[in-house]
């Protein structure tokens, strides 16, 4: 009994460890996906809360791919429940709603600080990210999900098609074609 609680308890540390690891990239993906903070947050705990409640008791080798699969679902549900909330706001009248737009960025807190000697670099840098970052929500989503999971998460191939749940053809094709939009909208800041 005292071995089985042991067992169980290292079991929840590695999943606490497998989780805080891959929390702030998470949180990025969905962020791309969605264009929102907040509703990144909801997804990724959500999709975190699954992992634990529904997958906890698998290999430690089938968290990465089952929580990104169950990520993916969530964001494909997201874009889902939008496209119904924007046609109804589209029907009714509305449009955008108020808390859609990022909070205004306080100029001080952005500001280069001109007296340091890279601050050219910095600049070529913040520019080179927002670049990429407007890229990266510009493409579609499937591409999107299969650049991000192969390039930033290091997913293999076989891993990515069960955490998008296609096949890996298909990854192969989206992350192709994600890599060539990529190239072709950066231009002077791809690497």
């Amino acid at each position: 009994m005292h071995r089985l609680k042991e067992s169980t308890l290292e079991r929840a540390h590695a999943l606490d460890r497998f989780l805080a690891g891959i929390e702030r990239r998470a949180f990025r993906m969905a962020e791309f996906a969605t264009g929102n903070r907040d509703d990144a947050l909801d997804l990724v705990q959500e999709a975190m809360m699954k992992l634990a409640t529904s997958y906890g008791h698998r290999s430690e080798q089938e968290w990465a791919p089952l929580f990104h699969r169950i990520l993916h679902s969530r964001i494909n549900d997201w874009h889902r429940r939008s496209r119904v909330r924007n046609r109804f706001r589209a029907w009714l009248g509305g449009g955008k709603h108020a808390d859609e737009g990022d909070a205004p960025v306080d100029p001080m807190q952005t500001a280069v600080d001109r007296r340091q000697p890279d601050s050219v670099r910095q600049l070529q840098q913040a520019d080179a990210m927002t670049t990429l970052h407007a890229g990266l929500r510009s493409l579609p989503l499937r591409q999107q999900q299969a650049f991000l999971l192969r390039s930033w998460e290091g997913l293999d191939v076989a891993d990515t098609a069960l955490a998008m749940g296609c096949s890996e053809g298909s990854v192969k094709t989206h992350y192709s074609r994600a890599v060539h939009r990529l190239r072709d909208l950066l231009g002077e800041h791809w690497p």
